[in-house]
């Protein structure tokens, strides 16, 4: 499969949006790389990882989220679910897991419903090592701030919002990936 297929078709060409989009998923997409050309014992399939690490934000468009040029009516958390009905929909259920389980350091049923949180109560955590690196490796990259990785202490800030299970699965992934 070809990720900029799916990109172009709901993407327009010399778009801010298309811009931000695709420089994060490629910052994603390259650690994951990264990460994996060090841990070969993983055996990770690496064409999905890539493919999958470009997709992970398509729903992005659908968010109301001006400060990166989404212009949509969802809240942001909103972003994961809304790129899994993409790709269900065009026919790739396996990288529409990536989407609907890298928000924060995934969702658990319990948060959701604890956080009032405004998507689909249902379990939205990484289960398999691709999910759970590109969920990772997201962490690193924001989309305001395009040309900068984060540190892991600031990425473990950034997840901290999502409360304590979330940071304990960031820091089993830091030695498994790190």
């Amino acid at each position: 499969m070809n990720p900029y297929e799916i990109i172009d078709k709901y993407y327009p060409d010399n778009t801010e949006q298309r811009q931000i989009l695709v420089i994060h998923s490629l910052s994603v997409a390259g650690k994951a790389m990264k990460i994996l050309d060090a841990h070969p014992e993983l055996r990770l399939n690496r064409s999905f990882v890539k493919e999958a690490a470009l997709l992970h934000d398509i729903g992005i468009f659908q968010t109301d989220a001006p400060t990166i040029q989404c212009f949509g009516s969802h809240p942001y958390i909103a972003h994961g679910y809304l790129g899994a009905e993409i790709l269900r929909e065009e026919g790739f259920p396996q990288h529409a897991l990536v989407c609907e389980r890298h928000t924060g350091a995934g969702l658990s049923l319990q948060d959701i419903v604890d956080q009032q949180l405004p998507v689909p109560h249902r379990e939205m955590l990484p289960i398999t090592l691709e999910e759970q690196l590109i969920c990772f490796a997201d962490k690193f990259f924001s989309k305001t701030h395009l040309d900068e990785e984060k540190s892991v202490e600031k990425a473990r800030h950034s997840i901290a919002k999502y409360g304590e299970e979330g940071l304990s699965r960031f820091d089993r992934w830091c030695s498994l990936f790190l």
